[in-house]
């Protein structure tokens, strides 16, 4: 009986630390980081050895929830630079030499800012990385700058959400939060 106390008293001590030290670390973020790539799911087909076209792609976001609030023209104001989801600037890398908006991008990591309005937005592609959110944008540092026109979408996107589909000349990255859908065209 006393060897089973001592090895329950042992394993909540044991508990107790391993607690109190993890208590250091950071809650969940609100807005949690997310990934996606071209092709989609890649990781997946290279471990399942069904890749059947180069990795072209990858965007890193943050993902905020509408929670009820109004976004386009009102969280997400109309005519202002915005890093494009929550916490740090969108970051999208490019593992090719791609073009958008007819401007060739040479393969490397670049952030990704949006001006959004009713009808259109304007995407930008800008060479300034591990930044937060979009105060210390510059325009001084963007490679390329295009207009994709908004679609409306019939039912709500809770979460902000980012993909890619195949095109016939290369992939888009798919945009969507709210009832807003955006398409970007990359063209290989």
């Amino acid at each position: 009986m006393k060897k089973l106390f001592a090895c329950l008293l042992v394993t909540q001590l044991f508990f107790i630390s391993l607690f109190s030290q993890n208590s250091s670390l950071p809650a969940v973020d609100k807005s949690p980081m997310d990934m996606s790539y071209y092709p989609v799911n890649f990781p997946i087909l290279k471990i399942q050895d069904k890749v059947t076209e180069p990795l072209m792609a990858r965007v890193i976001y943050s993902r905020p929830t509408r929670g009820g609030r109004a976004i386009f023209g009102g969280l997400v104001e109309y005519g202002k630079v915005w890093r494009l989801g929550a916490n740090e600037a969108t970051e999208i890398e490019f593992f090719k030499h791609v073009r958008i908006g007819g401007k060739k991008i040479t393969r490397g990591r670049y952030t990704l800012y949006a001006i959004c309005n009713e009808k259109t937005w304007t995407i930008i592609v800008n060479k300034d990385l591990n930044t937060w959110g979009s105060f210390k944008y510059d325009m001084s540092n963007d490679v390329v700058r295009v207009d994709v026109p908004v679609q409306k979408l019939d039912t709500l996107v809770e979460a902000l959400a980012m993909t890619f589909e195949k095109s016939a000349t290369g992939f888009n990255l798919v945009i969507a939060w709210e009832n807003t859908k955006v398409l970007v065209p990359v063209n290989f």
